[in-house]
């Protein structure tokens, strides 16, 4: 066996792997969005819910997500899949799709236009490519590993830092009472240090947002992966920075993204504050 560390790296995907993964990624983001948009029923109500009675499942977020299931299982049926609705396969590829058919579904019960469909594939563990597709907002965003990110084919970077005294911060919030007390602490104590917070609702539309320059940065507990696969990856390919607690990746704990400069001191500040703890 090789001592050469090299040797204990994944082999990079090819090009042509890359560009079939982005095709399948955008057709099943725009078919599911557009469904979304377009059958949405004038008497949309509530199907179940999941960690909480406000933590609510619609009749859509199920078809968006049998949409994108069988899409991908035509497409690539030897892939793995993870989606949000509770559909999670084995493959044998070495590929997974982390799909949320419906992040924002609060947003789309209400009407509220940000909202979106978030499909990542990740290959050996490692998101290669990651799709955001908000319809209301006529915004599609997509990302391949080494390649930047894209709003609508046009590239986005991350905006220059201010100092963290003018930093436009965005945060989210759980669903499981005690848990958003504790949140709402946090944010009593982060929010007379910044220009202001912002609370949008979906959480792959807020990390497109850092991407696209249009938040200094954005933190968030409770994400699970298919909030955050394919955004996290739009961040990063944008020039943002993006990891968890000190010394982590992005996970369940702790989800923070940020332009340099403002992600350190964020960083910092929500560790002071154990934002990730009870």
């Amino acid at each position: 066996m090789s001592d050469d560390p090299r040797d204990a790296l994944p082999a990079a995907p090819s090009d042509a792997l890359l560009d079939e993964l982005l095709d399948v990624a955008l057709d099943a983001a725009r078919r599911a969005g557009a469904l979304l948009r377009d059958k949405r029923p004038a008497d949309l109500g509530v199907a179940g819910t999941k960690s909480s009675p406000v933590d609510v499942v619609t009749e859509m977020d199920l078809a968006s997500e049998k949409l994108v299931l069988e899409l991908i299982g035509t497409r690539r049926p030897d892939d793995g899949y993870l989606g949000e609705e509770g559909a999670e396969r084995l493959g044998t590829s070495g590929v997974r799709w982390v799909v949320d058919p419906l992040d924002g579904t609060v947003n789309y019960l209400y009407g509220l236009p940000s909202w979106a469909v978030s499909v990542a594939a990740e290959l050996d563990g490692r998101a290669v490519v990651g799709v955001v597709y908000a319809p209301e907002r006529g915004e599609l965003f997509h990302a391949v590993l080494g390649r930047g990110a894209r709003l609508d084919g046009r590239p986005v970077t991350a905006r220059p830092a201010p100092t963290w005294g003018q930093a436009l911060i965005a945060t989210g919030f759980n669903y499981v009472q005690s848990v958003r007390v504790r949140q709402a602490e946090v944010l009593l104590a982060l929010m007379p240090e910044v220009r202001d917070v912002r609370r949008g609702g979906a959480a792959a539309v807020d990390l497109c947002d850092v991407a696209a320059g249009r938040l200094d940065g954005y933190y968030e507990r409770g994400l699970a992966p298919w909030d955050r696969a394919a955004g996290c990856l739009i961040a990063t390919e944008a020039g943002a920075l993006v990891g968890g607690r000190p010394g982590r990746g992005p996970d369940g704990e702790l989800t923070v993204a940020a332009a340099p400069g403002v992600y350190e001191p964020l960083q910092e500040r929500l560790a002071r504050l154990r934002a990730w703890a009870d």
